[in-house]
């Protein structure tokens, strides 16, 4: 195991390089930073040579990636175009997006593994088909209706809760935000969940383990849920980082200021810092998800051995 961790450690290192390289050059592509920085008046020829030297944007950009990735090893992101330290940014953002997709991933696995074990052991079942039907239209109606017809109904017209979360963005009122950013992941987790288990329900370890006379529930939760959990948490785990990156719409329905917000107003006032500084920690957190959800495998199905 020891060894396998060390190379998957070891892997990660050129895909973290290739990664934020890719994103680097995609994000100074976007356009003219300065001119943005200016607003709708354009700098003079001066002034922007000025801004160009302060922030580096007067080097190749292969210098300036360079140059960013030696600063990041260091724990400097990098300054914001209002000059404002992009690690101060991270600092009040990440914790709220955290909260937030902590929120979500506990609804995505209670509900949509629940759900999954439910329909899978009742296959053809009126339930089974009310909960396909049920998943189908969450999957197929976008997130920002879901979120605006929940904060309308919820917020506006019953006053269940607050149409927007206080900037203290407490668990309690991130759980509607929460439900609306898992939602299609949460459909997509209950189907995962019903096809396997309905696959091994079928399985030989099964059977036997019903011949033996093994108590139902042990025989469901020891042998059929446990190697059934394989690809839903390789979903989930990969689902952890899309969820952190992808909560730009649920942040700016419910007026959450987390990484989506923060990220959106950087791509909007193209400051790339910004951009580039937060993308990176979500390009780690993809892969420290990816390395624990392999490190998973093992415990979930003891067939599986890391050399």
């Amino acid at each position: 195991m020891g060894r396998y961790v060390l190379r998957r450690l070891l892997q990660m290192i050129p895909v973290f390089v290739g990664a934020t390289l890719l994103i680097f050059l995609m994000v100074n592509v976007m356009g003219d930073p300065i001119a943005g920085l200016c607003g709708e008046r354009a700098c003079d020829p001066a002034t922007a040579a000025q801004l160009k030297k302060e922030f580096g944007l007067d080097k190749p950009v292969w210098q300036q990636y360079l140059t960013y990735m030696g600063n990041v090893f260091t724990g400097d992101f990098g300054t914001a175009f209002n000059g404002q330290p992009v690690t101060e940014l991270m600092s009040t953002a990440f914790p709220v997006t955290i909260r937030l997709t902590i929120v979500a991933i506990v609804l995505e696995v209670v509900i949509g593994i629940t759900l999954g074990v439910l329909t899978g052991l009742r296959r053809g079942r009126p339930v089974d088909t009310g909960v396909l039907l049920a998943t189908l239209v969450v999957i197929s109606v976008p997130t920002f209706v879901t979120g605006l017809l929940l904060q309308l109904l919820l917020g506006v017209e019953w006053g269940w809760i607050k149409p927007s979360v206080s900037p203290d963005a407490t668990f309690g009122e991130l759980i509607v935000p929460g439900l609306v950013l898992a939602s299609v992941s949460l459909a997509y987790v209950t189907r995962l969940t019903r096809t396997s288990i309905a696959e091994n329900r079928r399985s030989d370890y099964v059977r036997t383990a019903v011949a033996k006379g093994l108590p139902r529930h042990r025989v469901i939760t020891r042998h059929l849920l446990r190697n059934s959990l394989i690809p839903v948490v390789t979903f989930i785990g990969t689902d952890i980082g899309a969820l952190m990156g992808g909560a730009i719409v649920t942040e700016r329905i419910f007026n959450i200021h987390g990484v989506g917000y923060q990220l959106y107003q950087g791509i909007l006032r193209q400051n790339t810092q910004t951009v580039v500084g937060f993308v990176t920690v979500l390009v780690l957190v993809f892969l420290v998800a990816n390395l624990l959800v392999d490190l998973l495998y093992a415990v979930l199905d003891p067939r599986i051995r890391y050399a």
